[in-house]
């Protein structure tokens, strides 16, 4: 199963940063497990909702050529975690970014408090070794709420 941790992009700016959410729901099926009676969404999911962001970014950055693969969690600190009726706001600031590297920080707050900071690097690869470009763009006119759905 693919987790889409990314319900929405807010805004983008080519190279720089991307803004999106995540709305942690009771429905999430890591929520069973973590932890029963205690449902807390993991802070590694967190993590992996930043990189999913950093790949958003790099895609419509570059026109849906390129994608960001993640190769180190450089560093990372958790101030708290998101439960379920959450909003997990997610803000990705790039470091570095070149042709085929990235580094990026991002934060993952919710109501304004900080719930995690992480920095991470790894390579740009071209999208259409991994996926279709084309369903790429689409998902994220619906994550941008461009098609008017």
């Amino acid at each position: 199963m693919r987790y889409l941790l990314v319900d929405r992009v807010l805004d983008w700016t080519a190279n720089e940063r991307i803004r999106g959410i995540k709305n942690v729901a009771m429905t999430e099926d890591f929520l069973e497990f973590h932890f029963p009676g205690n449902p807390v969404m993991p802070g590694v999911l967190t993590i992996e909702a930043l990189v999913q962001l950093a790949g958003w970014l790099c895609a419509a950055s570059s026109d849906f050529k390129g994608w960001f693969l993640p190769s180190s969690v450089d560093n990372c600190k958790f101030y708290g975690l998101a439960m379920p009726g959450d909003q997990l706001e997610l803000t990705v600031e790039a470091v570095s970014y070149g042709a085929d590297k990235a580094a990026f920080k991002g934060v993952g707050t919710v109501m304004g408090k900080k719930k995690a900071v992480a920095q991470f690097s790894g390579d740009i690869v071209r999208l259409d070794e991994i996926g279709d470009a084309q369903k790429e763009r689409r998902f994220f006119k619906i994550l941008m709420r461009e098609l008017g759905l």
